[in-house]
């Protein structure tokens, strides 16, 4: 089967928003077997909209909308379908009661305008949206589908999961497609590309490498006649390149890298403390947001002023002899953390993600330091790039250091 998604909404085109729906629909299509080979975006121009639409019928097995289920006059995706198919939209007597219940289980009164989500055309079925008031329309019809779904990403994902893929696993064929992400750190796209060599040019299941924020990506694909044997071929890839690179694997799918750690932490029985500055405490917040993070996240200090880390036991001469931008401030750093807050791990951050940070200092060039019950690692790096960049980059090398020494 061969679908397509449609994004519907001129704050789409503006910039206003970003079009998270179609990335997560994307990632949800390959495990029911479903290619996907086209996604569009278009504003709410009924003409357009139509345009569109008849071209995604003309190539298409299935076609995907979000988006235009509104109210409002600029809510036109139910119009536009109309006009595709040549059908007219008739107000069914028993949505419209369940709208009305809806409005009325909330005390509020419903506008008038808000009839035109009770309707539907002859060739479209209803699909359930208990969470809002836009119910979804499924359209078969010559041997495609349409589902049209509304753009609010979280009743969008329900109608999907609840109501969608039901339908759709009745009309699929056997074949399963199945997908696997092996997060790396520490090296770049180019040289994982080099280290994974040969598996590049798999065809089962094929790899594909992409640099994310939070490091290098390799996608593991296989398509097979059923799902246990799909996930063989991706279990026997996965071993191969665990071989090749091996601890710079730090997490599959949806973990993050401060969520392992916390995991690492957590099974060591260590809490961490950690200081920041020039980072604007983007590290408290990334390990805070970890599962589990009051178990071993003990808090963070942090300032990028000499009077205030020379509070927490950073010494004035050193700070002074190298502008507090050195390997041995920062380790200073992440034993003051560690040693304040009664934690077995220390992280310290030192970046000058602008040319006012610190005096004298490059913009682009961080530090980093771990303590661990007394053993010190730390590194620098520099990235010539703006300056949430930086921080960003600082951050995610902060926490591979810690990382890596805990795994040692």
């Amino acid at each position: 089967m061969k679908a397509e998604i449609l994004s519907i909404g001129t704050e789409l085109l503006l910039g206003q928003i970003t079009d998270t729906n179609a990335a997560w629909l994307a990632e949800q299509l390959p495990t029911l077997g479903i290619d996907l080979f086209f996604i569009s975006q278009v504003g709410d121009n009924r003409s357009r909209l139509t345009e569109v639409l008849r071209t995604a019928w003309n190539r298409s097995d299935l076609i995907i909308c979000t988006g235009g289920l509104g109210p409002t006059e600029d809510d036109l995706t139910r119009e536009a379908l109309s006009d595709l198919l040549g059908e007219t939209m008739v107000v069914q007597a028993e949505l419209e009661k369940n709208l009305r219940e809806f409005f009325s289980r909330r005390n509020v009164r419903m506008p008038e305008r808000n009839l035109k989500q009770a309707s539907l055309i002859p060739s479209a079925q209803a699909v359930e949206n208990p969470i809002g008031t836009a119910p979804g329309w499924w359209i078969e019809k010559e041997g495609r589908v349409i589902l049209a779904m509304p753009g609010v990403p979280h009743e969008m994902k329900n109608m999907w999961q609840t109501q969608a893929v039901p339908r759709l696993r009745n009309r699929l064929p056997g074949e399963v497609i199945l997908s696997k992400t092996l997060k790396v750190l520490g090296k770049g796209e180019s040289i994982i590309e080099e280290m994974v060599g040969e598996m590049l040019s798999s065809t089962t299941p094929t790899l594909a490498t992409y640099a994310k924020p939070d490091g290098v990506h390799l996608r593991l694909t296989a398509k097979a006649q059923d799902e246990l044997t799909a996930r063989g071929h991706i279990f026997q890839a996965e071993l191969e390149l665990r071989a090749l690179l091996g601890t710079l694997i730090y997490g599959v799918d949806e973990e993050t890298v401060e969520g392992v750690i916390g995991e690492m932490l957590q099974d060591r029985g260590l809490t961490l403390a950690v200081m920041e500055a020039g980072t604007g405490g983007l590290l408290a917040a990334m390990l805070s947001d970890a599962p589990s993070s009051p178990e071993f996240f003990r808090g963070g200090l942090v300032s990028q002023q000499r009077a205030m880390l020379s509070q927490w036991g950073i010494d004035r001469e050193l700070m002074e002899m190298h502008n507090i931008m050195s390997r041995e401030v920062v380790e200073a750093m992440a034993t003051a953390a560690r040693q304040a807050m009664g934690a077995e791990a220390g992280l310290a951050i030192c970046a000058s993600a602008g040319p006012d940070d610190f005096e004298g200092q490059t913009a682009g060039h961080i530090f980093m330091a771990v303590d661990l019950d007394g053993t010190i690692k730390s590194t620098d790096a520099f990235y010539r790039t703006k300056p949430p960049e930086v921080k960003r980059m600082a951050v995610t090398v902060a926490l591979n250091l810690l990382r890596r020494a805990l795994l040692k």
